[in-house]
């Protein structure tokens, strides 16, 4: 039987999911590839399965056919960052992340270096964890948003092909930032499923509406008894 070719059922949504392979082992992590590989997703490789396996799995799954998004949040002074970059882009990711907060001259050399490359690159504007509380604790008096919003303008303008944010976030960035900039939004769950720790959350379909580019599934999917059919389940 073929794809769906509904607009919330078919392969190429698919291409908008990238399920955030946040597991303890490498064995783990090969399984959940294999019970999506074909499926037209993304996999993401966090901090947690980097710590264990390194850049190893990038070469394996992009032998099993997926884009990779290497997640690891660079967030240090701006040759620190160029340098580390130079090393990841060279492991065949198509995308990876830093923190906008390092400031205009770490993005902007970090950009550079990864369009050389040839990969994209996104920063992280306010963790989906955090809430207007969170923020001033820090010392930040905007609201989620404002600070999203202006980080992520300081991105842009960096040259970051566009930046991680709530889908929450997603309309005014899109209408704000242009409809080529890049929003990849966390916090991501199915209706009806645990928020577990994340704050600032909407549904699938909710995110693609509000005008997000990519969306980071971790638990609805990885946690479940058949991975592949929760792929499925994310359009209806």
């Amino acid at each position: 039987m073929g794809m769906k070719t509904d607009w919330w059922g078919a392969q190429t949504h698919n291409e908008k999911v990238i399920v955030a392979l946040d597991v303890d082992s490498r064995t783990q992590a090969l399984a959940l590839a294999q019970a999506l590989q074909g499926s037209g997703c993304w996999l993401k490789i966090g901090l947690e399965l980097y710590a264990r396996s390194g850049l190893e799995l990038v070469e394996t799954f992009k032998s099993m056919g997926f884009p990779i998004f290497l997640d690891l949040k660079l967030h240090d002074i701006p040759t620190t960052v160029e340098r580390t970059l130079k090393v990841l882009s060279a492991s065949g990711v198509d995308m990876v992340d830093i923190h906008c907060t390092g400031g205009y001259s770490m993005m902007a050399r970090a950009a550079e270096v990864c369009h050389q490359a040839g990969i994209k690159i996104i920063g992280v504007t306010v963790l989906t964890s955090m809430g207007p509380e969170d923020l001033r604790e820090i010392g930040v008096q905007a609201s989620p948003e404002q600070q999203v919003v202006n980080l992520a303008r300081l991105a842009k303008q960096a040259g970051l092909d566009g930046v991680v944010a709530s889908a929450q976030e997603a309309a005014v960035l899109r209408k704000q930032l242009g409809p080529e900039f890049i929003l990849v939004t966390p916090g991501i769950r199915p209706p009806g499923s645990a928020k577990n720790d994340q704050v600032r959350v909407l549904t699938p379909r909710e995110a693609l509406e509000a005008g997000s580019s990519y969306l980071v599934v971790g638990r609805p999917i990885t946690q479940a008894a058949d991975p592949r059919q929760a792929l499925a389940a994310l359009w209806g």
